[in-house]
């Protein structure tokens, strides 16, 4: 018998859960609940600090030539996505870290705390400005130009959360 704290370890769970996870276009509820997960006629909304999606491991692909993996939501293998060091953003403002995640969830997911402590040691700046992102970030032994591209869609989320807070 599982009680509703060990579904969070249960990884068949969290694969069944967060793969339904998808931004609330329901009608019902937008405001509070930007995101929303149909478990059968089951509707869970959900609300979030940041994103539903939350990096948590990588998986080292053991090979050259393939992409390692990054897991998302503490389900190992069972969800991951190609991890692309290139499109690894850091916003100055808060020193979060984030990575792209699969759009139905909007697209972006937070790298876990500890991971970002790590991470945070592979950027480079060029510029020495405060409220500049990183331009680089190298990954083992590889020197990634960043494309930042999740700067701007994270602001434009923001501000679609800030100004429905306003409301």
């Amino acid at each position: 018998m599982k009680n509703f704290t060990s579904c969070f370890k249960d990884k068949p769970f969290l694969e069944f859960f967060f793969k339904r996870v998808k931004v609330n276009e329901s009608g019902r509820y937008m405001e509070d609940f930007p995101y929303i997960s149909l478990c059968g006629r089951e509707r869970n909304f959900i609300r979030c600090d940041d994103t539903p999606v939350v990096f948590t491991q990588v998986i080292d692909s053991g090979d050259a030539v393939k992409p390692d993996r990054f897991s998302y939501c503490g389900a190992g293998e069972r969800l991951a996505v190609p991890l692309e060091p290139e499109k690894i953003c850091m916003l100055p403002e808060s020193g979060r870290i984030y990575h792209p995640a699969p759009e139905r969830t909007g697209g972006v997911g937070l790298i876990k705390s500890s991971l970002a402590i790590e991470f945070s040691k592979l950027f480079q700046f060029e510029s020495q400005e405060e409220h500049k992102p990183p331009t680089n970030f190298t990954w083992k032994g590889k020197t990634y130009k960043l494309t930042n591209e999740l700067v701007d869609l994270l602001n434009s989320e923001r501000k679609v959360l800030f100004d429905q807070d306003a409301k």
